[in-house]
């Protein structure tokens, strides 16, 4: 058995062990912050609100307050009240108290505090999406469809010109946010484009104690970077000449440079507790926020212990799209997080721009990578560096070759380049320890962790980042050679980069371990080497030994893909604002392409290889395409709630969607694969595998009379019959309904992967098609 067949065998046992781990409880101890959720409907007659029915509770359980003080102690034991997108409170409780919450009257669940972490110019024109085509988009009757784009990160820094609200009318009537004051931050940092800023740090205080405001400012203020970047590539206006020392220079501006900001300030230096992004999704879709833009996440949980999966469903019921990053753990599969149908999950890609550097050997071998480095000091191209390796024989890094804090002797590598492996450390601080110990360079060289994927850096002295292929190449040249030298070039910025796009290696992989038969990632978009907007705050290196300062900056992650495809979400809501977000996330999804600028498959930059569904999802968003999709798959809540029914959920767990209705489960879904998704992944659990029957509804948001061809991959493990296998619509909107039955012929160790599209021959409608064989138990 090859390894790849060996890690499909023990997919059942990863998918069983994974769901285990995320149900653990954490150990008994001192108060800790809990997320209650409650049945809205049944608070008894005996409240008039809410909020006092939530602290009576508080009381019912609490152990240790007196009589006199139960009152007062109660309530400030809650955390925050929740009302909109999640009915419920965040509380301190004890173990105890929490055992006994979860047996509470009108209770739905107890979901203990957790810290998730953030995932982390020229994309709106390789995107295709030009200010000629967004401008058009939002020309006429811009009153109809003022899109709001919240942002839950680390708050915005408002002086950026990305957020100048020149040539926007009035605020929207529909908007009931606001603009929250503190230290650094006044009502005038609002305007018309930015028109909403809060703050949510309740959560955070709770655990980790008073936030340091000599050092931190408790006010929407970003002084992190990372909130402020992924704002204005969502819908930051346009700014000539911007860039990064010189480098990708040119207008920047964000996907929907037309749509409102809202800016939910979740995350500190602590992190980003869960019960303060839950009150910020709750605030916002109070508000009146159509997209949200969440490049958060942790470990994975099932659905209804996952807080943020429970608000987010609140938030789709009421019209909000969701954009989740999926996570930065690649290349290891099973590694996404935000996996819930209802969220659009987003990979990274890398663009066809790129900023490459040359290490040149003193056995005149060039070696190929990228840097952002613009400084004073510089090597001499025409002058030989002397060059060392502090790691051993071993291929194995250890924490001298990684050039960890304290592990450099000056001695050993005072003027000389250093080769630096990738890992442990943030990629820029490798650097200011070679700069410490008396180093003048840095070929940072990647492990088989990250393979061939380059990200730039705006390092603080010179520096070149290679790939696995090349770093082995210096590695072993250092070894044999009697003094090895090298010296090190920067070229700024290329464009037309060959191939592109190409799947980040860091991007989270599939599959879904919480159900195989929903395809994750979503699809995949611009996340490596994007600039955007800066705070003031903050150097472009993010260490606080870098004095530098600057009003753009380029940053890599996840966190980078997810705000393209939020921005892109308000412009489909521009253009339609009619259309659900089930619809939106279908147009985005069956107009991606799987194609690169070679007209090649994507390939993978982990591997080198063919990418496959499970690294990029439908495929690479195609805005203009998304705009007029021709059939889209639309899911409404009682569609979702229907999956959930064959996810083995109890009366209570469902409550935790169903909130005040009496739903129950209707049984409609022979399978969770039969959930109107605009991805097919037929899992085969039987061997011999009996036939696999899915069902599909497509909506005609194209011309009114139309016909549909279907195309299906041919599968060497399976026959597939699609039937009708022609749609022939008559009026816009129509609905009509398709089934898939899939045969095993010769069950395969590895999944294969396929499409089905319909075509009326403007149109192709493409849904990946995806074929697993689950071994016996």
């Amino acid at each position: 058995m090859d390894l790849r067949s060996a890690r499909w065998a023990a997919l059942p046992l990863c998918l069983v062990l994974v769901l285990l781990q995320a149900s653990i409880p954490a150990l008994a101890g001192a108060p800790k912050t809990y997320i209650v959720q409650m049945a809205a409907s049944e608070m008894p007659s005996s409240f008039d609100y809410h909020h006092e029915w939530y602290a009576s509770t508080v009381k019912s359980v609490s152990s240790a307050l007196l009589e006199s003080e139960e009152e007062d102690g109660a309530y400030t034991k809650i955390v925050y009240n929740y009302e909109t997108a999640f009915h419920g409170f965040a509380a301190r409780l004890d173990d105890d108290e929490a055992e006994r919450m979860a047996e509470a009257a009108g209770v739905l669940a107890v979901l203990p505090e957790t810290v998730l972490q953030l995932h982390t110019t020229r994309s709106p024109d390789f995107l295709g999406i030009g200010p000629e085509i967004s401008n058009s988009i939002w020309a006429a009757g811009l009153a109809d469809h003022d899109v709001v784009v919240g942002v839950l990160d680390t708050g915005i820094w408002p002086e950026s010109p990305s957020f100048s609200d020149k040539g926007l009318g009035p605020v929207p009537a529909k908007w009931k946010g606001l603009c929250q004051t503190g230290r650094g931050f006044t009502t005038a940092d609002c305007n018309r484009k930015i028109i909403g800023a809060r703050i949510f740090y309740n959560g955070y205080e709770a655990s980790a104690g008073p936030i340091n405001e000599t050092t931190e400012l408790k006010s929407p203020r970003d002084q992190d970077g990372h909130g402020t970047h992924t704002a204005a590539t969502a819908a930051g206006s346009p700014v000539p000449d911007a860039g990064l020392f010189g480098y990708a220079r040119g207008v920047a501006r964000g996907m929907a440079p037309r749509a409102r900001v809202a800016a939910y300030k979740v995350c500190w230096a602590g992190g980003c507790f869960s019960s303060d992004i839950l009150a910020a999704v709750d605030r916002a879709v109070a508000d009146g926020v159509d997209v949200l833009s969440i490049s958060l996440g942790g470990g994975a949980s099932p659905y209804y212990r996952d807080s943020l999966a429970v608000a987010s469903f609140g938030a789709m019921q009421m019209g909000v799209f969701i954009a989740c990053s999926a996570g930065n753990s690649g290349p290891d599969p099973l590694s996404l997080t935000n996996l819930s149908p209802w969220m659009t999950t987003v990979g990274a890609s890398t663009m066809d721009r790129d900023f490459p550097a040359t290490a040149t050997l003193g056995n005149s071998a060039n070696l190929t990578g990228v840097s952002l480095y613009k400084g004073r000091q510089n090597l001499s191209p025409r002058q030989q560096y002397p060059v060392v390796y502090m790691g051993g024989n071993s291929s194995m890094p250890n924490p001298r070759s990684m050039c960890l804090e304290g592990t450099l002797d000056r001695s050993t590598v005072a003027g000389k380049i250093v080769i630096c492996d990738r890992g442990i450390s943030p990629r820029v601080q490798k650097g200011q320890v070679v700069k410490e110990a008396g180093g003048i360079g840095m070929i940072l060289a990647n492990t088989a962790a990250n393979g061939e994927e380059l990200v730039a850096d705006s390092h603080l002295l010179p520096a070149v980042a290679v790939g696995e292929t090349e770093g082995i190449a210096v590695k072993k040249y250092t070894k044999t050679a009697t003094k090895p030298t090298a010296t090190l070039s920067f070229a700024g910025t290329k464009l037309g980069i060959r191939p592109s796009p190409v799947v980040a290696a860091f991007s989270s992989r599939g599959p879904n371990y919480l159900t195989l038969e929903i395809l994750k990632p979503d699809l995949i978009a611009p996340g490596v080497n994007i600039l955007a907007s800066w705070s003031g705050d903050a150097s472009p290196s993010s260490l606080t030994s870098d004095r530098r300062r600057v009003g753009f900056n380029i940053l890599s992650g996840t966190s980078m893909s997810c705000p393209h495809v939020a921005g892109v979400a308000a412009l489909l809501k521009a253009s339609h604002p009619d259309w659900s977000p089930a619809q939106i996330k279908s147009a985005l999804m069956t107009t991606a392409y799987v194609h690169d600028n070679t007209y090649g498959l994507l390939k993978d930059a982990a591997t080198g290889e063919a990418s496959t569904p499970f690294q990029h999802g439908a495929g690479h968003i195609h805005p203009m395409r998304a705009l007029s999709p021709g059939l889209v798959y639309d899911i409404g809540q009682n569609d979702y709630l229907e999956f959930l029914c064959t996810q083995n959920l109890t009366p209570t767990q469902l409550k935790a969607f169903t909130k005040n209705s009496n739903m129950t489960c209707k049984n409609t879904f022979s399978s969770p694969g039969d959930l109107n998704y605009p991805a097919i992944s037929a899992v085969f659990t039987d061997q011999p595998s009996t036939p696999l029957t899915v069902h599909r509804t497509v909506t005609n948001v194209g011309p009114g009379s139309s016909t549909y061809h279907v195309k299906v991959t041919q599968f060497k493990g399976a026959d597939i019959v699609v039937e009708p296998n022609t749609l022939r619509f008559s009026s816009a909107n129509q609905k009509l309904a398709y089934k898939v039955t899939l045969k095993t012929k010769a069950a395969q160790k590895t999944p294969e992967f396929g499409a089905l599209s319909w075509s009326d021959g403007v149109h192709i409608v493409r849904s990946p098609l995806v074929l697993t064989w689950l071994p016996p138990m």
